[in-house]
């Protein structure tokens, strides 16, 4: 079955983006594909998004954008899919490269990681240079404990839009749907804000990128708390459980609260809480509430010990279907 086919492609690619992740001896020479997503992006929203016209016109090229930049990414996969049938071995090769260069195990981990060693040796500051990087929030208004907790929360969403979410959709639709997947991710990141800017103009891509993240954020929510459980017993992955589904829904993502309630349970933490996006203080309020509000670096290496175990987790999971299908 193609499914099956699909499934080993996928375990081999993660267990490859595991070890080697996105080098920087091949990345500084060559575009990143997800780099190519974003500057097709942003030719749709220098193209159609003017503030000139209509919120409810701005709106309409915002829909009518994103299906065509679906379209487009699901063709590109489609005809990628064919051109790897008809060259045999070397194309199950050439599938396995493409697959593990869409995922983010390693580079996601690198990313935060950095976070960690730039509080230690770089302090305050080191630490609000490493992070900016990877959130979006003002990093000037962070102290030492919110930018381990904004590393915390990275590193837990991520592994939803990074690694699950992508593997999820290739394992069912193959090329097409990875390629799809991540350009919808990709249009989100960058257009899907609530900013008066992209408010209109990115609400359907927001809203297609929640749609095609349900499934994965809660998946990525369930191999936390099994990590949980493997490190410290049943009990405590009850205890994850019973804490992710009664404050995920807390966030004001539909998706994002799974993980990151799931990883704050896990460390033992409160993540989320008030924050400044755009200059602006939002009174979000807490995950896991109980847990420590005086997130530090030694909470960021217990957030990667567990990503790692979910993710072993998740490929064990992913060897066994295969098996099986």
């Amino acid at each position: 079955m193609y499914v099956s086919g699909s499934l080993a492609v996928l375990l081999v690619a993660l267990i490859l983006d595991r070890l080697i992740g996105d080098p920087d001896a091949i990345w500084s020479r060559l575009p990143h594909p997800v780099v190519g997503f974003g500057k097709l992006v942003s030719v749709f929203d220098r193209t159609f998004n003017n503030e000139s016209v209509s919120g409810a016109a701005r709106a309409r090229r915002g829909f009518f954008s994103i299906v065509i930049l679906v379209v487009f990414g699901a063709v590109i996969g489609h005809l990628l899919d064919r051109l790897m049938g008809l060259i045999g071995v070397a194309g199950i090769v050439v599938e396995i490269l493409v697959v593990t260069v869409l995922l983010a195990q390693k580079s996601l981990v690198d990313h935060v990681r950095a976070v960690r060693d730039g509080l230690d040796e770089g302090g305050l500051e080191g630490g609000r240079e490493a992070v900016s990087l990877i959130v979006g929030r003002d990093p000037e208004t962070l102290d030492e404990s919110a930018v381990a907790r904004a590393a915390v929360e990275s590193l837990a969403e991520n592994a939803s839009d990074g690694v699950v979410a992508p593997a999820f959709w290739y394992a069912l639709l193959g090329l097409p749907g990875l390629f799809a997947y991540k350009i919808i991710n990709t249009a989100d990141s960058m257009i899907g804000h609530r900013s008066e800017k992209y408010l209109a103009f990115g609400r359907s891509s927001a809203i297609l990128d929640d749609i095609v993240n349900w499934i994965p954020a809660r998946l990525t929510g369930l191999l936390i708390t099994i990590a949980d459980g493997s490190l410290r017993g049943l009990r405590r992955a009850r205890r994850t459980l019973i804490v992710m589904v009664r404050d995920a829904k807390l966030h004001r993502s539909p998706n994002a609260g799974w993980p990151e309630t799931a990883m704050a349970a896990a460390t033992g933490v409160a993540l989320g809480g008030p924050r400044y996006y755009g200059g602006e203080l939002t009174d979000d309020p807490f995950l896991n509430v109980a847990g420590r509000h005086s997130v530090t670096g030694k909470d960021i290496d217990k957030a990667i010990a567990v990503f790692w175990r979910a993710m072993t987790v998740f490929a064990v999971a992913v060897a066994v279907l295969a098996a099986l299908i």
